[in-house]
């Protein structure tokens, strides 16, 4: 079974997926990992982010492979071409670079050819933007995870804190934000939108198990069982990464 969670950035879907794919059972895919590798490989190379061909051929030609912890359904490190870029990955001029290159036709054609390959060997969580649209069409449980601008801005900032890496400049933060979302709404390939058949859930200060509740039941549904998932056991972890999200974010009871 393929769950697909798609939404903008800041929403939420990272920690939403790897809760739920924890409480199931589940594996956890992170595609936004892979094209963050490759913008992350193109500016380290000097590609020019608006060329095509050339973002294209490397990610044909350079591997994206993700480490696991024993037990953990969600990876713990991302690679490329063997190179270990999992904090690398997460700065600021990433959050710039990532949206010029997945809206690379070639790009996509070539990550989406990975993911499919991967999710549908198992049951997996796959949180990204055209999942359930373009990459998992077919997914049984599609969710579009949202949450205002300014609620994910400052989200942002406290991830970035946590990890000490990024910016953590409320209004720089808020205005890469709303970048981003008019560039991945309004890109020509596989554009930001939600599946005619998604669950659109607002996660603008709601508790993050609700959010993760809600999706278990989703998938509870489409499984036609009431196992799997269970409410009293709550994770103890906060929004996009963060161990627990401060008020004013999605916030753990």
């Amino acid at each position: 079974m393929i769950i697909a969670i798609d939404g903008p950035s800041g929403a939420g879907k990272s920690t939403v997926a790897k809760a739920v794919a924890k409480k199931l059972g589940f594996s956890c895919l992170d595609t936004g990992a892979m094209y963050r590798a490759v913008a992350w490989r193109a500016l380290q190379d000097g590609v020019a982010l608006d060329d095509d061909a050339a973002l294209g051929q490397l990610a044909r030609t350079h591997d994206i492979a993700f480490g696991h912890e024993p037990g953990d359904p969600a990876p713990k490190r991302v690679s490329i071409g063997g190179e270990d870029v999992t904090d690398a990955i997460r700065t600021a001029e990433i959050d710039r670079a990532v949206s010029p290159v997945s809206a690379a036709p070639s790009v996509r054609e070539a990550l989406v050819a990975q993911q499919q390959r991967i999710g549908r060997a198992g049951d997996y969580v796959v949180e990204g933007r055209d999942i359930g649209t373009v990459v998992f069409p077919e997914a049984a449980v599609k969710v579009f995870l949202t949450a205002s601008a300014e609620e994910r801005a400052h989200r942002r900032v406290r991830q970035n804190v946590d990890r000490s890496v990024g910016s953590i400049d409320y209004d720089e933060v808020l205005a890469d934000i709303r970048r981003r979302d008019d560039y991945d709404s309004s890109r020509a390939t596989s554009p930001l939108k939600p599946a005619d058949d998604a669950v659109r859930l607002d996660s603008t200060g709601r508790y993050i198990e609700d959010v993760i509740d809600d999706i278990c039941s989703l998938a509870q549904r489409a499984r036609g069982q009431a196992a799997g998932c269970h409410p009293e056991q709550r994770p103890q972890a906060g929004v996009e990464g963060s161990p627990a999200a401060p008020a004013g974010g999605v916030e753990p009871r």
